[in-house]
C-alpha cells in the first residue's frame, strides 16, 4: 500500500491553501468575469454580501470555448425565488453573450447558511479554499483552516449512497439522445473522481482540484479500480453520451465507492440542502 507523504495543495503547516486568484483568470476568459460582476451589482444591490469565483477560470486552466465559469453568491439573508430567478437569468445572457465559456453554473446560499456549524467542513470549506474572491466579504475570514483529514472527507463526499437514487432517476427520465446525456456524464464523472479521491485524500495527504491527478492519488490505493476512475476522469473533461457508461456509474463503481466511503470515513450528516455539485 502506498505510504503517506506530503503532496501539494498544502502550506508549510499541512493545512490546504486557498487554490485560484484573479491574477490567474486567462486574457481570453477577463472580459466575462467582469461582466459578471458588473451585473451581479446590478441584479442584487445591497441583498448581496459576496460573490466568487471558483473553477477552472480562477485557477487558469480554463479552455475556450469548452470549460463553464462558475460563480457562488452570497446573499445577505437566505435567498428568495427572485434571487433564484435573478441567477438564472444572469446565467443565461452570460452563456449566450460570450462564446469563450461553455454555461455558466451559479450557486446561491445565505451568509448564515454558509457559516452554520453543520456546514463548516462542506460549504465552508468550500468556500475558503475553493473560492476566490470577487465581490464583497470574504467569509473565509470567520472560518477556521483546514487539513485534508477525514472528518472533511466524510462532510464533504460521504453522502454519494443518497445521491445514486436521484442519478438513476435522472439517467432513466433524460432524453435518448447522447447531447443530452453528456452534461449527465460530465458531471457524474467529476462527483465520482472527486469522491474516489477524497475517500484517499488523509492518506495522501494533500490536495488537488486536477482530475487526473486525483483519479491517479485514488489507483494508488485502489489499484482494482483505478482504471475506472481514469475513465471516469478522462469523460469529467470530455463527456460522451454513453448510456451504459452512465448505468455502471449507479450499478458498480458508484455503489462500490458509497459502501467503501461509509465503511473508511462514515456517512456525511444530513443537511437541509446539497452542497455544491461542481466544485471541481
Amino acid at each position: 500500500m502506498a505510504g503517506t507523504v506530503h503532496h501539494r495543495g498544502l502550506d508549510a503547516q499541512g493545512y490546504i491553501e486557498r487554490e485560484g486568484s484573479l491574477g490567474r483568470v486567462p486574457h481570453a476568459f477577463r472580459p466575462v468575469v467582469a461582466a459578471a460582476r458588473d451585473r451581479l451589482i446590478d441584479l442584487y444591490g445591497g441583498r448581496l454580501n459576496s460573490a466568487y469565483l471558483y473553477g477552472s477560470i480562477p485557477r487558469g486552466t480554463a479552455r475556450v470555448g469548452r470549460s463553464d465559469l462558475d460563480l457562488l453568491v452570497v446573499t445577505r439573508r437566505e435567498p428568495t425565488e427572485e434571487d433564484r430567478d435573478a441567477a438564472r437569468s444572469l446565467d443565461e445572457a452570460l452563456d449566450k453573450e460570450f462564446p469563450e465559456i461553455d454555461g455558466v453554473g451559479t450557486l446561491l446560499y445565505g451568509r448564515a447558511r454558509l457559516l452554520s456549524e453543520p456546514e463548516t467542513y462542506d460549504l465552508g470549506w468550500f468556500v475558503a479554499c475553493l473560492c476566490t474572491p470577487l465581490l464583497g466579504e470574504d467569509l473565509a475570514e470567520d472560518l477556521p483552516r483546514y487539513r485534508p483529514d477525514s472528518q472533511l472527507a466524510r462532510e464533504t463526499n460521504g453522502d454519494l449512497a443518497r445521491l445514486l437514487p436521484r442519478w438513476r432517476e435522472r439517467i432513466a427520465t433524460t432524453e435518448d439522445t447522447d447531447e443530452a446525456r453528456r452534461p449527465l456524464m460530465r458531471s457524474m464523472s467529476r462527483h465520482l473522481v472527486r469522491t474516489g479521491f477524497t475517500l484517499v485524500m488523509p492518506r495522501w495527504n494533500g490536495w488537488t482540484s486536477d482530475l487526473r491527478e486525483m483519479a491517479e492519488a485514488f489507483g494508488a490505493y485502489y489499484p482494482e479500480r483505478a482504471q475506472a476512475l481514469r475513465r471516469a476522469a478522462e469523460f469529467g473533461y470530455e463527456p460522451t453520451g454513453d448510456a451504459n457508461i452512465l448505468r455502471s456509474y449507479v450499478d458498480d463503481l458508484g455503489p462500490w465507492l458509497a459502501d467503501e466511503y461509509a465503511r473508511v470515513h462514515g456517512v456525511k450528516a444530513p443537511r437541509p440542502e446539497d452542497g455544491p455539485d461542481n466544485f471541481a
